[in-house]
């Protein structure tokens, strides 16, 4: 009954079970926190130093080199001119065809002449006639039977017949069309029976002995230049060869804030026209840079392009640098003095500052 009655008092009142419940843990908890401080851990004796890292190096000694830009260009001319007419006329012939080749002096087309045979025919005649008058006046001057003025007048008059006869001379060969120079009829624009005005054109006349690359450098490299430097072109069709800088000016575009410049390139078959797409390469100034492979170049914290270097023979030392060029089997790097030791193997383990255990490379005999 007594069982009963303590079952059915815990029953009624469920929170007893709760308290005894709690009483219980909180008690085997004490029980454990002083037996930990009975038994504290025993001490953990002196701290094993971590091993430093192995990493292995080569030394590098700069050399002087030069950094190169790439521009594109477009051939050009060497000469190009606009013929046009200087007489009044009409085309009675044309000698040549577009595209033709014509030597210097050579006629292109020809103006009909009209009446200016005659005109000159007439001026010679003239010019005779005040010979005379001058020769008689000259005579009759030395003998004291002519006065300053009427000699003058026929001075003069001589001077003007002259005149005539070279002006009626000038303008018989001005209805001959004629080259200026050496090179290629690239357009004509008259036909035979067209009538042409002074001035009006007649035809371009192009140099292709000597092509001219044009382009355009930007205002950072444009003082690293000089006149008659070489230059490599390489144009649309893989083909190669060389020129030199004939011109650099001193004013930039406007528009692009860039400088014009012209290479000169021989071409003595007139094989390469003008209007081709071409790369140019051109040497800046010297400077001292060392050749690495790029497998060498890291980054620090802040992402610096840089090479990890060896100082007092155990630290480790991050240099940003500044590329020169890059070629096939490896870049050149300035930006590190005359001679520095790069980590070559390891560099990726270790960091600015770390101090490290460091072996000279296998490809490397000695320390330079």
């Amino acid at each position: 009954m007594a069982k009963l009655s303590l079952f059915r008092f815990l029953s009624v009142r469920p929170y007893f079970i709760s308290l005894i419940l709690v009483v219980i843990l909180g008690t085997w908890l004490a029980l454990g926190h002083s037996n930990s401080e009975e038994n504290p851990p025993p001490k953990q004796g002196k701290e094993t130093p971590v091993p430093l890292a192995k990493v292995a190096f080569q030394t590098f000694k700069a050399q002087s080199t030069h950094k190169t830009i790439d521009l594109y260009g477009r051939t050009a001319p060497d000469r190009e001119a606009k013929l046009g007419a200087e007489i009044a006329g009409k085309i009675i012939s044309l000698q040549v065809k577009k595209g033709d080749r014509v030597e210097r002096n050579q006629v292109i087309a020809r103006i009909d002449t009209g009446d200016l045979e005659i005109q000159l025919q007439r001026a010679q005649a003239m010019l005779a006639v005040r010979e005379k008058e001058f020769k008689a006046a000259q005579s009759l001057k030395r003998k004291g039977l002519q006065g300053e003025v009427a000699f003058a007048n026929a001075q003069a008059s001589l001077v003007e017949a002259k005149a005539m006869v070279t002006n009626a001379k000038l303008a018989l060969r001005n209805t001959r069309v004629t080259a200026p120079f050496d090179g290629i009829v690239d357009y004509l624009f008259i036909e035979k029976g067209d009538f042409v005005g002074v001035g009006d054109p007649v035809a371009t006349l192009i140099d292709l002995e000597k092509i001219i690359i044009e382009a355009d450098v930007s205002e950072r490299h444009i003082q690293d230049l000089k006149l008659n430097q070489s230059a490599m072109v390489r144009f649309i069709n893989g083909q190669e060869t060389t020129g030199s800088v004939r011109y650099i000016a001193r004013v930039s575009s406007t528009a692009t804030n860039t400088f014009p410049i012209e290479i000169e390139v021989d071409n003595p078959q007139q094989l390469i026209p003008a209007g081709v797409s071409t790369e140019v390469e051109l040497n800046l100034k010297d400077q001292l840079a060392v050749k690495v492979t790029p497998a060498m170049l890291a980054l620090d914290e802040v992402g610096n392009l840089g090479v990890k270097t060896l100082v007092d023979d155990d630290k480790i030392k991050f240099i940003p640098i500044q590329l020169v060029k890059a070629e096939q089997d490896g870049v050149w790097l300035t930006g590190l003095g005359e001679q520095v030791s790069i980590i070559t193997t390891g560099q990726g383990f270790v960091r600015d500052g770390d101090q490290v255990i460091a072996v000279l490379n296998q490809n490397q005999e000695s320390y330079q």
